[in-house]
């Protein structure tokens, strides 16, 4: 059994503190390891081969990271050059499954669901393998604690266990939430699957060939590098954007589903979040530096600074660097179209937050003005930033902990706790951290135009252009 865990997702919903560059899955929300990290950690007893991960190009370097700190070499690291949803994504994973002649099991599960109860999980998926060893497509319906009209449903035949698969439905309203719930017959759609690898490709072929052709052809013209298979981006381009769900599940005569109560939450909205959160006695739901009075049903997110809050009741708060969201419970899915907004004004909030994650470690934008910026600047034991050069600023280096080696024209200059270095405009530099600890510096940037894209790089070890 391999799992295949899907991490391509933006989590919109969660904006300020999931944005498209550093999503949910990245965040410890439901704990102290990451939603990526939990899990693997979750089916890492199950599993009998390393996991395959489906992600998007741009987080590459932080899902090899985390899955580094959780002590797993994942078997690969698929790529996807663009979003195309699950089938395609899915369908890659199973290639990659086989390419060795195998023909294993696969786990797949999204990155960034809650599931509190572990133990519970992992006897379902052994108790589903047998079905899905026979050849069954098995999904995990979650039996509902409420009419949820934030998921689809799945609706089982009668019986006990894995049961064949009657019908899947979309989004319902109340009135049709409740009518299923009260049947005992509907199951929350989960969006985990256990089926062979090359029963969902066959299946795909017979419902979608298209799918699975472009598929095969982004594949076999991967190029891999490092702990990174890089899909072919033609190929993958041209592949229609799909579901599992309507690609495969919808459409096969062998679709099974096994109920589920594993107190199993998607965390799709702020409110989902509250739900899974510990509360304290009035309900309130608290993370970072936060006082309130006289609040009930409460989720207050600091991430840094003091959140004071007085006489508020369903109301979330969600503090970060550069933005603050403050919403009634009952609007919270409305944040998708704040963040679509944003989007539209051509603004950065919705993409990137104050600290930009980055390969080699990480830089945090602490103060900005019409020709100056202030960044604070952490470099990894061993990792170097590219070799490059700038048309439109200068740079200041102070080197506040660690060691730096400076690469500045034709001089390599070594720094050490309170040194600095100027790097004029049009000198190609290189900052690289050779001690054992990480270098912690503040650069101060100063010229006619500060934006990331005036980087001409000469030599990057990571791949970018």
């Amino acid at each position: 059994m391999i799992p295949v865990i899907l991490s391509g997702g933006s989590g919109t919903r969660l904006w300020p503190l999931s944005r498209e560059a550093y999503p949910k899955q990245f965040l410890p929300l439901a704990g102290s390891d990451t939603m990526l990290q939990a899990t693997w950690k979750r089916v890492a007893p199950l599993a009998s081969a390393a996991p395959i991960l489906v992600a998007n190009e741009d987080h590459r370097f932080m899902v090899a990271e985390q899955l580094r700190e959780s002590g797993c070499t994942p078997a690969a690291i698929l790529l996807e050059p663009v979003g195309r949803n699950t089938a395609p994504a899915i369908a890659v994973a199973a290639l990659q499954a086989g390419a060795n002649g195998e023909d294993p099991l696969l786990l797949v599960l999204p990155s960034d669901h809650v599931i509190t109860d572990a133990a519970a999980f992992r006897a379902a998926v052994s108790e589903a393998a047998a079905a899905a060893e026979a050849g069954k497509l098995v999904t995990f319906g979650i039996v509902p604690t409420g009419p949820e009209t934030g998921y689809g449903y799945i609706k089982g035949a009668a019986g006990d266990g894995v049961r064949a698969v009657e019908r899947f439905v979309e989004k319902p309203d109340a009135a049709t939430a409740e009518a299923y719930v009260a049947s005992g017959e509907y199951f929350w759609n989960s969006g985990m699957f256990l089926f062979k690898a090359s029963r969902y490709l066959e299946e795909l072929g017979r419902h979608q060939p298209q799918i699975l052709a472009a598929c095969r052809a982004a594949f076999e013209g991967a190029r891999r590098d490092q702990d990174f298979v890089r899909l072919d981006k033609e190929a993958f381009a041209a592949c229609p954007s799909d579901s599992i769900d309507y690609a495969v599940m919808e459409k096969t005569a062998d679709a099974a589903v096994l109920p589920i109560s594993v107190g199993w939450n998607d965390v799709g909205s702020w409110s989902a979040l509250w739900e899974v959160a510990q509360q304290d006695g009035n309900g309130n739901a608290h993370h970072g530096d936060v006082v309130a009075l006289d609040c009930r049903n409460t989720l207050a997110w600091g991430d840094g600074r003091l959140v004071a809050m007085i006489g508020l009741e369903d109301v979330v708060v969600v503090d970060t660097d550069d933005s603050v969201l403050v919403a009634h419970k009952d609007h919270v899915q409305d944040v998708k179209t704040v963040v679509a907004q944003l989007k539209a004004a051509g603004r950065s909030e919705p993409t990137l937050h104050r600290k930009v994650y980055r390969p080699w470690g990480a830089y945090d934008s602490i103060d900005m003005g019409p020709r100056h910026q202030v960044k604070r600047i952490t470099v990894k034991p061993g990792a170097a930033l590219s070799l490059q050069m700038h048309h439109h600023r200068a740079e200041h280096w102070i080197v506040v902990s660690g060691t730096a080696e400076v690469t500045r024209g034709d001089e390599v200059l070594l720094l050490s706790e309170n040194q600095s270095t100027y790097i004029p405009l049009g000198v190609t530099h290189r900052l690289r951290n050779p001690g054992k600890v990480p270098l912690e510096l503040i650069e101060v940037q100063s010229g006619s135009y500060l934006g990331e894209d005036d980087i001409v790089r000469f030599e990057d070890v990571y791949g970018r252009g």
